[in-house]
C-alpha cells in the first residue's frame, strides 16, 4: 500500500523528492492485518491535515512518536475487512474516525468501537475532516464552556479548521458569534456562515471593532473566548471579556504562548480551560464518542458544513503542508487517496 512515512524530523513542506524531506512516499508498505476478533480494516478515502500534524513532523508537538512513523489523525473510508466478532460494520460500509497515528496511508486497522458510521448523504471526504477540528471545538464549547443561547462567543483564528468549526458550533448553540480573521476572502466566508460580526485583522483593530459591535447590540462583553492563536491577540482579547467569562486555550498558531494575568482572572472570576482534545481518548473516551456522534448528526441535518480549502494526492503532501504553513487554508486541507483530481491552487 501507499503510505507517507516520517523518517526524520524536519520541514514537511520540502518536496518529497528532495533528500532533505522528512517524509517519503512508500509504495510498498505492508498492509496492516486484523489484530483482534473485533478489529476492522478501513481502506482510507481521505485524511485531514491538522496543524498538530505539521508540528509533530517538525518535532514541536507535545507527543513525539518514535521514528519512523506514519502521521495522521482523522480519516474516512470504506470497511475493507472485519474480524469474526465484529457486529456493527460490514465490508463496504462508509466510516470515519480518528487515530493517534497512521492515517496517511491507504489502510488502517482499528477496533470497531473506535469507528463511526457515516450517515447517508454525507460526503465521505468531508467526513474525514470532521473528528479533530469539529471535535475539538465541540468538546471545548459544549462540554467545557457549556455555551448557551444568547451568550457572546469570540473566536480567534476563525477561518482555520478549528476556527470555522467553532463558529458553526457557536451558531448551532444559538450564541452571538464574533469572528476574527484576516483577508477579504475569509471575511466573506465567515459572513456567509451567519457570523454576527467579523473583524478583519488586515484593516481593523480587534478591541475597537468588537467594543463598537457590543455597544451597538447593548451587550456587556464576551462570555466565551475561543483561542487557537495565542500571542498578542490573546492579550488584546482579554480586555473584551465580561465578569465570569470562560477562556478556552486551544493552541498557539501564532507561535507565541501568551501569559494570562491570574490577578485579573481572580477579580473577574474568569475560568481558564486548557483543551488538549486528544487526551480525552485516554481519560474521557465517552465524551469524544458522544461528541462525534452528535457532530455527524448535525452534519447530516445541515446544521454544520465542512469547508475543504485544498486537497492533494499523497505524492503532493508537501503542498498540503505548505498551505498550512503559509496560512492559505480556509477551513480544511485534505490528502485524498485513489482519486484523480486537479491540484488545488495555493
Amino acid at each position: 500500500m501507499e503510505a507517507l512515512l516520517c523518517r526524520k524530523l524536519g520541514d514537511p513542506t520540502v518536496s518529497l523528492e528532495d533528500n532533505d524531506s522528512p517524509i517519503v512516499l512508500s509504495k510498498n508498505h505492508p498492509i496492516p492485518q486484523l489484530d483482534s476478533p473485533t478489529a476492522v480494516r478501513v481502506r482510507i478515502k481521505a485524511t485531514s491535515l491538522n496543524f498538530a500534524n505539521y508540528l509533530q513532523i517538525l518535532g514541536k508537538y507535545q507527543e513525539k512518536p518514535s521514528l519512523p512513523f506514519i502521521p495522521g489523525s482523522d480519516f474516512s473510508g470504506y470497511v475493507d475487512a472485519v474480524g469474526p466478532k465484529v457486529s456493527n460494520f460490514r465490508v463496504g460500509d462508509p466510516v470515519c474516525s480518528f487515530a493517534g497515528l497512521g492515517t496517511f496511508a491507504q489502510f488502517i486497522v482499528v477496533d470497531e468501537s473506535q469507528l463511526f458510521g457515516v450517515p447517508q448523504g454525507v460526503d465521505l471526504v468531508a467526513a474525514g475532516a470532521l473528528a479533530v477540528a469539529f471535535g475539538t471545538s465541540h468538546v471545548a464549547l459544549v462540554h467545557r464552556a457549556q455555551l448557551t443561547s444568547g451568550q457572546v462567543l469570540l473566536v480567534l483564528g476563525a477561518a482555520g479548521g478549528v476556527g470555522l468549526a467553532a463558529v458553526q458550533i457557536g451558531k448551532a448553540c444559538g450564541a452571538i458569534v464574533i469572528a476574527v480573521a484576516r483577508g477579504a476572502e475569509k471575511v466573506q466566508l465567515l459572513k456567509s456562515l451567519g457570523v454576527d460580526h467579523v473583524v478583519d485583522l488586515g484593516n481593523e483593530n480587534v478591541t475597537e471593532s468588537v467594543k463598537k459591535f457590543l455597544q451597538t447590540r447593548r451587550l456587556k462583553g464576551v462570555d466565551v473566548l475561543y483561542d487557537p492563536v495565542g500571542g498578542k491577540l490573546t492579550k488584546e482579547s482579554l480586555r473584551l471579556l465580561k465578569w465570569g467569562a470562560n477562556i478556552l486555550i486551544i493552541g498557539f498558531a501564532s507561535g507565541e504562548i501568551p501569559v494570562i494575568p491570574v490577578n485579573i482572572a481572580l477579580v473577574k472570576n474568569w475560568t481558564v480551560h486548557g483543551l488538549y482534545w486528544g487526551s480525552y481518548k485516554i481519560h474521557r473516551p465517552g465524551v469524544l464518542e458522544d461528541s462525534v456522534k452528535e457532530l455527524l448528526s448535525w452534519l447530516a441535518r445541515g446544521l454544520i458544513s465542512i469547508h475543504i480549502s485544498h486537497s492533494y494526492p499523497p505524492s503532493e503532501a508537501n503542498f498540503a503542508f505548505s498551505a498550512i504553513k503559509d496560512r492559505k487554508v480556509i477551513g480544511k486541507v485534505m490528502i485524498v487517496f485513489d482519486e484523480k483530481h486537479t491540484r488545488s491552487k495555493l
